[in-house]
């Protein structure tokens, strides 16, 4: 009995050692499903796009932080997510981006999984968000100011 309970004792740490890697950080089978379910973009594939007039953006950081600026052509989610299906192209196959806050950021889910849930089959992440966007240089836009 005594050496089954020091077995135990031994095993047992490591045991839970290696389940609580299995599910920390990019190992974390909810972190791959996300990344599946909505591939990243890069910069400069996103501009590519935007210059082809071949996407749909869609900002998920909120509607205060969209009045600061935003990708230019962006959708503000936080305003007009319950009439996203009159915002977005007949074309189910339309590239559509969301972005929110950055690599950190999980904001994005809600206009992404919007867009899956109304047919949308190409949605993909901008995981830089806004904060990358304007780091690499990309240009931001700001509604103008009310009168």
């Amino acid at each position: 009995m005594r050496s089954c309970l020091l077995a135990l004792a031994l095993v047992a740490p490591l045991t839970l050692g290696a389940i609580s890697h299995a599910y920390a950080g990019d190992d974390h089978p909810k972190g791959d499903a996300a990344k599946q379910e909505f591939p990243d973009i890069t910069k400069a594939e996103l501009e590519k796009a935007i210059a082809a007039k071949q996407v749909v953006i869609i900002d998920c950081n909120g509607s205060e932080s969209f009045k600061k600026g935003h990708i230019p052509g962006a959708i503000d989610f936080e305003a007009h997510g319950t009439e996203l299906a009159a915002k977005l192209p007949a074309d189910k196959a339309t590239l559509v981006v969301a972005y929110c806050g950055g690599p950190a950021c999980g904001a994005y889910k809600s206009g992404a999984r919007a867009a899956t849930e109304l047919g949308y089959t190409n949605v993909k992440h901008l995981s830089a968000g806004i904060t990358g966007w304007k780091k690499e240089g990309g240009t931001v836009e700001c509604p103008p100011a009310a009168a």
